[in-house]
């Protein structure tokens, strides 16, 4: 099939690589505009647009809005069979939806109707889900509700963090993203509606959302942790500045919610149960140290304490 590609964020890169490998044509690429980043707030294109790049002789399409005319009208010159999105970023018109095909076929990590929205892995993680996973669907309207066409699972472990997991289904999904787009030009997937039960959301985490409970149980503190790492970090207050805690791990100790205890090579905060052990931090306007460094570096007082 003629495919134009929407993506914009890193993992999204993965699948199009693995689109580009396939049997399909890929004939164009959608994108966000390029937007400032860095110290200077240069204009960076998108890890997908800069991967399009790379590619040559593909291309590139980044309108401010997919509902724009121009937009609109080009892609119906392009005239793609199907339109295979990861993670794009722009809501799209029932006017653009209605030009491929085959339609807008998306891959979405969560195992549909869970997790609708555009953090659904990071939620996951903070629900305390023993389970995440991806889904292929069509794109309608209404949010990620469209009829599903494959679905896979993958366990979370541990210690994962969204980063770690996100990664880990950008690379399943992508195949199954492909096995999608293979079923239906040989005609043989048929998509099912969603059930009607089990619908969960997943609003892209804010900074305010990712502020530390430490009256929380460790494990729900750990689990935030985890979830909002690498983007948008766990934080606490220390000595009244934001202090991100990138990494934590469970212990047995007891202290009180946010009194800090520190040796030569760890440092423990308490929180509602059990104390966590700070293992990677990044105090404001500074890189992510190892907590015992920042430590020993802010020269911790009996008096002090996170939150």
């Amino acid at each position: 099939m003629r495919v134009v590609f929407a993506g914009t964020p890193e993992p999204a890169v993965t699948a199009l690589e693995a689109i580009v490998a396939s049997r399909h044509e890929l004939v164009g690429v959608v994108t966000r505009p390029d937007a400032p980043a860095g110290r200077g707030r240069k204009l960076v294109a998108s890890p997908v647009a800069q991967y399009a790049e790379e590619l040559g002789g593909i291309e590139i399409l980044k309108p401010v809005k997919p509902s724009d005319p121009e937009f609109l009208a080009r892609l119906r010159e392009i005239a793609p069979d199907c339109c295979p999105v990861v993670a794009y970023g722009g809501l799209l018109p029932q006017a653009a939806l209605d030009i491929p095909q085959h339609g807008w076929i998306n891959l979405h990590f969560s195992v549909l109707p869970a997790w609708r929205g555009a953090a659904p892995v990071q939620h996951s993680i903070i629900a305390g889900d023993d389970v995440a996973g991806a889904s292929t669907f069509r794109i309608v309207k209404a949010l990620d509700a469209g009829p599903v066409y494959g679905v896979l699972t993958e366990p979370i472990g541990p210690e994962d963090t969204s980063g770690d997991l996100l990664q880990r289904l950008a690379v399943s999904g992508s195949k199954l993203l492909v096995d999608t787009l293979d079923g239906i030009e040989a005609g043989v997937l048929e998509a099912r509606e969603q059930p009607a039960d089990g619908v969960t959301l997943a609003p892209k985490l804010t900074v305010e959302d990712a502020e530390l409970d430490l009256n929380a149980p460790a494990q729900r503190v750990d689990r935030l942790v985890r979830g909002c790492n690498p983007a948008p970090g766990a934080w606490t207050m220390f000595r009244g500045e934001r202090l991100k805690i990138l990494a934590v791990r469970l212990t047995d100790d007891e202290l009180k919610p946010g009194e800090l205890q520190a040796t030569k090579s760890s440092v423990k905060a308490g929180t509602g149960s059990k104390a966590i052990e700070l293992v990677t931090v990044q105090p404001q306007g500074k890189k992510p140290m190892a907590a015992a460094d920042w430590a020993r570096g802010v020269r911790l007082t009996d008096a002090d304490m996170l939150g």
